[in-house]
């Protein structure tokens, strides 16, 4: 059965997309079959961390607003066969996906992939709560030092509130320091 992580925290600079890469290599290095998929609208940082930045020709809002089939608009990695990428929009609005949209798009990459890993923007924002609403974990990435801890009480508020109004099977995997 596959599994819907998502790497976030409200804090910029923890290692949400170095997370995502390198968890999504290490599944596909042991024959797992991984897609990441770069929810940080405007940023999109994951493509070019992962070296698929000239390969894009579709993203995650071309297949959200029905353009594309997904299929059409995942880069599958040069190096790592099993490993897939669903990049991100550097020009559209932040709102432009919503929560049904992304649970929908989770529940098709479901039936193709051994793990779907959602890297999110540095907040608790919009774009982190519909992909809260998809997931069945959440991968805290956090830096070691005592002002990183708000961050994190932040962010169990904010899961709280997606498994009492979205997502009642959302669990919190793990923290990473």
């Amino acid at each position: 059965m596959s599994k819907v992580y998502v790497i976030t925290s409200g804090k910029g600079g923890v290692g949400k997309t170095t997370t995502t890469a390198n968890l999504g290599v290490g599944l596909a290095m042991r024959g797992k079959k991984v897609v990441l998929v770069d929810t940080d609208t405007g940023l999109r940082n994951l493509d070019l961390l992962l070296g698929l930045e000239n390969r894009i020709m579709y993203d995650l809002i071309d297949v959200a607003e029905g353009r594309v089939p997904c299929k059409k608009a995942l880069v599958r990695h040069k190096k790592y066969e099993s490993l897939f990428l669903l990049p991100t929009s550097q020009v559209k609005d932040k709102t432009s996906v919503n929560p049904e949209q992304i649970v929908k798009l989770c529940e098709d990459l479901r039936k193709e992939f051994d793990f779907i890993l959602i890297d999110c923007p540095p907040s608790l924002g919009l774009l982190t709560l519909n992909s809260l609403a998809a997931a069945d974990s959440v991968l805290m990435p956090i830096q070691c030092e005592f002002y990183a801890l708000e961050g994190v009480s932040q962010l169990m508020n904010t899961i709280e509130l997606v498994r009492t109004n979205l997502n009642p099977h959302l669990e919190v995997e793990g923290v990473l320091m």
